[in-house]
């Protein structure tokens, strides 16, 4: 998945071969895995099987004709804070980043309910905050010092490296 823009470049059988070995690295996911320390860090979203996932309409087609990303984040601070951020380069010269602060939830020995704020955007000097509050639902099915999995509520697998 490395070079991939987060997954938008593979070709559908590259697809399938990432989704065969998260499929595989899931059999060695320690149990309870919300309950496991390594989930706290910063990691860098590495893939997303829908590449919009991560980022919304900056990352559709669309959107990466303006917008280039530059590195999507993840932060899970302990007890209960994650923090999203796409950075990105619009029209070629403007420097910007979009993110998202919420409340992890603990719904299961798996998953997590994460409701967030609004989304908090910034271009050059210009910096507001827009939307409405969002939700999503994340299983975590494998974690270990340096690599995280997460399997969306709506089928989205997510690839996360941790930050050096």
């Amino acid at each position: 998945v490395a070079n991939s823009d987060g997954g938008v470049t593979l070709s559908p059988e590259q697809h399938k071969e990432v989704a065969q070995v998260a499929g595989e690295l899931q059999k060695y996911c320690v149990s309870e895995p919300v309950k496991c320390p390594l989930i706290f860090g910063d990691w860098d979203v590495v893939y997303c099987s829908v590449p919009t996932s991560p980022g919304g309409g900056y990352r559709s087609v669309i959107g990466r004709l303006f917008f280039r990303t530059n590195e999507m984040i993840q932060g899970i601070d302990s007890p209960d804070i994650v923090r999203n951020r796409v950075s990105f380069t619009a029209l070629g010269f403007l420097d910007g980043d979009v993110s998202l602060t919420g409340k992890l939830k603990v719904l299961d020995s798996e998953w997590v309910q994460v409701i967030f704020e609004p989304p908090e955007l910034k271009v050059g000097s210009l910096e507001f905050k827009y939307g409405f509050e969002s939700e999503v639902k994340l299983r975590i099915t494998y974690v270990d010092e340096k690599l995280r999995l997460g399997l969306g509520s709506r089928g989205s697998l997510f690839v996360f490296r941790r930050r050096q």
